[in-house]
Parts: C-alpha cells; sequence; structure tokens
C-alpha cells in the first residue's frame, strides 16, 4: 500500500510541475491539444523513474502487490483529479471529458493504463525479496 502511495505522490507532484509549464508557457503557443501531447513523453518518463523507485525502494514477496501498488496509485489519481476538476474549474466531470480534445483525452487515457501497469511491469525483472 505505501509503495503505491508513494509512486502516486511522486508521479502527481512532477505531474503538477510539468502542467504549470504546459499551462503557462506551451499552451499559448502551441495550444491546447499539442501542449499535452508534448508533455506527455516527460510524464512517461516520469511514470517509469518514479515506478523504478518505488519497486526497489518497497520490495515485495510476491510480484501481483506490485499490480496493487499501481492500483493503489490509480485510485488516489482519480480521486485527486476528479476533485480538483470540480473544485478549482467548477465543472461536473461529465463537462470536463466533454470539452476536452478526442486525441489528447485518448493519450491520457494510454497514460493511465501505462501509469497503472508501470509497478508490475519493472516488477518483472526482479527476484522476489
Amino acid at each position: 500500500m505505501i509503495r503505491g502511495v508513494v509512486y502516486f505522490a511522486l508521479v502527481f507532484g512532477i505531474g503538477i510541475v510539468l502542467g504549470t509549464v504546459r499551462v503557462l508557457l506551451l499552451e499559448p503557443h502551441l495550444g491546447e491539444r499539442w501542449a499535452e501531447l508534448t508533455e506527455m513523453p516527460f510524464m512517461l518518463i516520469a511514470i517509469a523513474v518514479s515506478a523504478r523507485f518505488a519497486v526497489r525502494k518497497f520490495p515485495a514477496t510476491r510480484r501481483a502487490s506490485y499490480i496493487v501498488s499501481g492500483g493503489v496509485g490509480l485510485i488516489l489519481l482519480i480521486l485527486v483529479e476528479c476533485t480538483l476538476v470540480v473544485a478549482v474549474r467548477g465543472l461536473t466531470i461529465a463537462q470536463y471529458f466533454a470539452e476536452r480534445d478526442p486525441i489528447a483525452i485518448a493519450a491520457y487515457v494510454l497514460m493511465v493504463i501505462i501509469f497503472t501497469a508501470m509497478p508490475w511491469f519493472l516488477a518483472g525483472n526482479r527476484r522476489a525479496a
């Protein structure tokens, strides 16, 4: 459980920094879609580095424990993002998804799947602790 919380906190913290750069520096020049798509490779690196850290720092005895970590991270991600959308942007979740660019949202969903699976994937080459 702690592995998933740490993993989420690292990725979300980096995401806040990258999101700020995206909104303030990239969106005015590239537009929302291209700014989001430009940010995604950096988020992929953040996901991989954060998962690697969590897997090494908090080893498990069973590989299946690592998918639980990704699931914990996913639940926290959904809770925090939904809370922020409603609180900060004043939108319902349905409104938020309705106004999103279809290409950017598809790429985002792919990134969420990668985020969820990354601890399990990186633990594949590790021997049980």
